[in-house]
């Protein structure tokens, strides 16, 4: 493939992050190293101010190449191989198998050479063409399990993994929440030490990525506080949202969460004040500077740094409470998709999950940003954003059906008071920040337009001795009247 990006001149180095999309400067463009065809603007405008620049020396080595003729020739050469060379077995689940398979390669094959780049481009645009690839095949898998009776697509579940398709019980993470038990003298901390597991690792991964994802300190904290309200309104649903109030707020908000979203800022912060000044391999003299080019080939081309601005407008406001609904629905599809496809959370399809999510999540947010920060250019929403919206409802309307008895299981009387509290207090902000404080704004320029225009006016208007002509008029008016 050609890559896209390109070299930029003059100025300080300019701060970094997680994406690739970088503006031409003004200077005349050149291939550069890292690029890809959809990693730039073609013809656009000055990069924006939150953008930095980038120094490249365009070097365009076999590593960035098109290889489109060389994968379609080992494609056919390994179809040709299972054609001609191997005996069929005749196992007719074993086949379907093999078929579908070899269908979901064959259509990563085509996606990772010949899909839309989007805007990210290190390590290497390919690798993210294949996740895009991979969010059409799971958006498929879905779609398939949607249309399957209750019973079929748990059984099914079979075909992929012998030991599901039977109901598993749900960990209560409740009981006993003394944090020093007296009763226990042998371990009196017991319950905290049970209490720690392999999500408590994962709960500081995960805010550490989202972190990187969202860049943003208070979209993260609202996101995480949100959840644990969740988690207690709906542990009458699922037993294992049940936790002691200290893991609800000691060990989730502040100590795997907060860390994990204290930590992503601090890289936030490194990615930002770094210098990107891009080098070809061979044009490196030295072998510790070759060595360090190729651990930052996994480190962001250009830096882009987000800037939300929910109160700014109603249009962004909205967009901000759409991420934030979305964010909280692809949380709670984790544990509702496990519980009602009888999956452990232990099972290597969950971890697939997270992996999956992880790595399609930035270039959506990326993409979701660029439609709403610079809607002159990003006419549409990205195609990687789209998937990850078309999946969460998807994953959430596969609950619906699954299991349609929990779901409906009645909040609890204060539950409902709270989210209805809630609820009205955010629209009651909305209207006023958005439509009765601005009425009221521009009621008082309007008012004070009209009077600096009355005394510009009287001004312009007054006669010699320092009087208004306007408050002469009256007279004026009579005089008038008698000569009439």
């Amino acid at each position: 493939m050609r890559r896209g990006e390109r070299r930029a001149h003059g100025g300080n180095a300019g701060k970094a992050a997680l994406e690739e999309q970088q503006p031409p400067a003004p200077p005349p463009p050149a291939q550069s190293n890292g690029g890809a065809p959809g990693a730039e603007r073609e013809g656009a405008g000055p990069r924006r101010s939150t953008e930095s620049e980038v120094y490249d020396d365009g070097t365009n080595t076999f590593f960035w190449r098109a290889h489109t003729l060389t994968v379609l020739f080992i494609l056919t050469c390994a179809l040709g191989y299972v054609t001609l060379l191997e005996e069929t077995p005749q196992d007719t689940a074993y086949n379907t198998k093999r078929g579908i398979v070899a269908s979901i390669l064959v259509f990563l094959c085509f996606g990772v050479t010949q899909a839309k780049d989007g805007p990210f481009s290190r390590p290497h645009p390919a690798y993210w063409r294949f996740w895009l690839c991979v969010s059409v095949v799971y958006e498929l898998f879905l779609i398939f399990i949607l249309f399957q009776t209750v019973q079929d697509g748990r059984q099914f579940m079979k075909y992929i993994d012998p030991h599901l398709g039977v109901p598993l019980p749900e960990r209560d993470y409740g009981g006993n929440c003394l944090i020093y038990d007296p009763g226990n003298e042998t371990d009196p901390f017991h319950n905290i030490w049970d209490k720690l597991d392999g999500f408590v690792p994962a709960h500081f991964f995960g805010w550490y990525l989202k972190t990187l994802m969202i860049r943003d300190w208070w979209m993260c904290m609202i996101i995480s506080v949100m959840f644990e309200f969740l988690e207690y309104s709906l542990e009458h649903q699922l037993p294992n949202f049940s936790e002691c109030w200290w893991d609800h707020w000691i060990m989730d908000v502040i100590l795997c969460n907060g860390l994990g979203i204290y930590c992503g800022m601090k890289t936030l912060s490194w990615l930002s004040l770094k210098t990107y000044k891009w080098q070809g391999l061979w044009n490196i003299p030295t072998y510790k500077g070759k060595m360090k080019r190729i651990v930052f080939q996994f480190t962001p081309y250009s830096w882009v740094k987000f800037e939300w601005k929910p109160a700014s407008s109603l249009r962004r406001w909205l967009a901000v409470c759409g991420i934030i609904f979305v964010f909280l629905l692809a949380e709670l599809n984790t544990f509702y998709l496990k519980f009602v496809l009888w999956m452990p959370p232990e099972h290597y399809l969950v971890l697939l999950r997270l992996v999956f999510f992880v790595n399609v999540g930035g270039v959506a947010m990326r993409e979701i940003y660029d439609f709403m920060d610079d809607p002159k250019f990003h006419k549409k929403l990205g195609q990687q954003a789209w998937l990850v919206a078309a999946i969460t409802a998807t994953e959430f309307l596969i609950v619906v059906k699954y299991d349609p008895y929990t779901l409906t299981l009645s909040l609890p009387f204060y539950i409902t008071q709270c989210w209805i509290l809630g609820i009205i207090l955010v629209l009651t902000w909305t209207a006023w920040r958005f439509f009765i404080r601005d009425i009221t704004l521009r009621y008082k320029e309007i008012r004070r337009q009209k009077q600096e225009h009355r005394h510009e006016k009287d001004k312009c208007l007054s006669n010699g001795d320092g009087h208004s002509a306007l408050l002469d008029e009256p007279n004026a008016s009579k005089l008038r009247e008698r000569k009439l």
